[in-house]
């Protein structure tokens, strides 16, 4: 018995960015100062052993990123999510020197966190606020900003993501 022929329209899905949620955050601590890691001897053992932890600096930033979220209504999520960060580094004093200097690149010299480690840091902290685990993350989208007049930031857009069905008849 052959199979019917299936056109790709018939069975594509398409994202719907339904309840959408943004946050201005705080800038996420260094990943280096979020989990820190010491050498263990237990009782009873001659065997040392490696500790990783959460900082009480990370426990902290954690607390003012659920607050925050909270304060605006935020829920866990079910399902898949997308995430998308805008990061805003710290504007150094001498900004304006460097934007003379070059105008179009002068943010590239600005210390900023990596944005894999902001990431992993506001993963961390989100986890059971904005949505249930961060394995939901199916969409990522990170951007590094300019540094601005309001300050070290990141802007969190939470997204579920909603698959539609073209052709209900059809799996996916």
């Amino acid at each position: 018995m052959n199979a019917p022929q299936i056109r790709p329209e018939q069975v594509s899905a398409s994202i719907a960015r339904a309840r959408s949620v943004t946050l201005a955050l705080p800038y996420p601590i260094s990943a280096n100062r979020y989990w820190a890691t010491r050498i263990i001897t237990p009782k009873g053992s001659r065997r040392p052993m490696a500790l990783t932890y959460v900082t009480p600096e990370a426990k902290q930033y954690r607390d003012d990123v659920a607050k925050l979220a909270i304060a605006a209504g935020v829920r866990p999520l079910a399902g898949r999510v997308c995430v998308e960060l805008h990061l805003y580094p710290h504007r150094p004093l001498d900004w304006a020197k460097r934007a003379r200097k070059d105008p179009d690149y002068w943010a590239d010299t600005v210390q900023c966190i990596d944005l894999g480690n902001a990431e992993k840091v506001l993963s961390d902290a989100l986890n059971g606020i904005a949505w249930e685990d961060d394995k939901q993350h199916h969409e990522i989208h990170k951007y590094r900003e300019d540094p601005d007049e309001h300050g070290a930031r990141v802007i969190v857009t939470i997204s579920p993501i909603v698959r539609e069905r073209v052709a209900p008849e059809l799996p996916l």
